[in-house]
């Protein structure tokens, strides 16, 4: 096609064509980085529930919140340095739409903990297309302010304003009891003290209501006494058409730690011997059924189930999707 002559013209030309190309198109380069996240909620099917995760917020568990014999704390200690994330945490609340009533199982830290980590919870539930305003009710897990904290805001008005709050009988009597409180240890005077200010509209209001654990709360939940923890720690199980999810509160605060040693405890545990034999007898029993689980403090968005594994648990989270469908 070309003589010899015009070799030179044809390599100016591949080279005019080439330097045509990459101006042509800037953008690949141009684009600006989008640094917004997805809205922090997700929602799954069981039975005829919708359930949906609402995050409050992501944060890293302190390696001295963590209690156990020394050998066993020098090997988390040792872990936790080849593995930086071996601690992350976070808070998450659920909301369960039984197709009657919207029923919001812990209500996040708001801002009652966590020093501005959390608190994301209410943009979290707008997002999920709701409103504070439509939730019927709160099964408080227990009153420790990580889980009852976004019910109230710092100026004492209430976050859920037609929302009825139910609480362990054992729970509620336990923490805002004063004569409790002016025993307790300094460290967890501010406990108790948030307990008592997050609680007392709602209380005023006519609005928080207590029971025992062998009560039965609403067609569709069963209670689940899983004390330890907290004097009325307590997990609600929701069952529809033949599926179960148990929201169990804090059960497990550390999943990487605590499901590989159960028996390592925390600080904010009560009564620690007891909190260990809770969680000893629930999880092979959760993990024999495939139980659903709801975890607050879970990988967002804290749902799953557990699995056997040498001598301890693994969490298998559920499987992100797009669809609306059973899992």
């Amino acid at each position: 096609m070309f003589n010899s002559n015009s070799k030179p013209f044809a390599a100016l030309l591949l080279v005019a064509l080439a330097s045509f190309v990459a101006q042509s198109n800037p953008a690949q380069a141009a684009a600006a980085q989008h640094h917004d996240q997805v809205p922090g909620f997700y929602r799954m099917k069981v039975g005829d529930l919708e359930v949906t995760a609402l995050l409050d917020g992501a944060a890293v568990f302190d390696l001295h919140w963590l209690t156990a014999r020394k050998a066993t704390m020098d090997r988390v200690k040792s872990a936790s340095k080849e593995d930086p994330h071996l601690l992350d945490t976070g808070d998450t609340g659920f909301l369960v739409n039984t197709g009657k009533q919207l029923i919001l199982v812990d209500a996040g830290a708001g801002t009652w903990f966590g020093g501005g980590s959390f608190g994301r919870l209410v943009d979290s539930l707008r997002n999920a297309g709701y409103s504070p305003e439509q939730v019927d009710r709160v099964l408080v897990t227990h009153l420790h302010s990580d889980h009852i904290g976004g019910l109230t805001t710092q100026d004492g008005k209430r976050v859920f304003p037609n929302a009825d709050v139910f609480v362990s009988k054992a729970e509620s009597d336990f923490w805002l009891s004063t004569e409790i409180a002016a025993n307790a240890p300094k460290d967890a005077q501010p406990f108790f003290q948030s307990a008592q200010a997050i609680s007392a509209p709602y209380i005023k209001a006519g609005k928080w209501h207590t029971f025992s654990d062998s009560e039965a709360l609403m067609d569709g939940v069963q209670l689940v006494a899983l004390h330890g923890h907290t004097p009325g720690h307590t997990g609600y199980e929701f069952s529809s058409k033949g599926q179960k999810v148990l929201f169990w509160g804090d059960t497990i605060h550390e999943q990487l730690v605590q499901l590989s040693h159960p028996d390592i405890t925390v600080v904010f545990d009560i009564d620690h011997a007891a909190a260990a034999a809770t969680r000893n007898k629930l999880l092979p029993m959760l993990a024999h059924e495939g139980v659903m689980i709801a975890g607050p403090h879970m990988p967002f968005p804290g749902i799953g189930r557990l699995r056997k594994e040498a001598n301890g648990y693994v969490w298998a989270p559920v499987i992100f999707t797009d669809q609306w469908a059973e899992r």
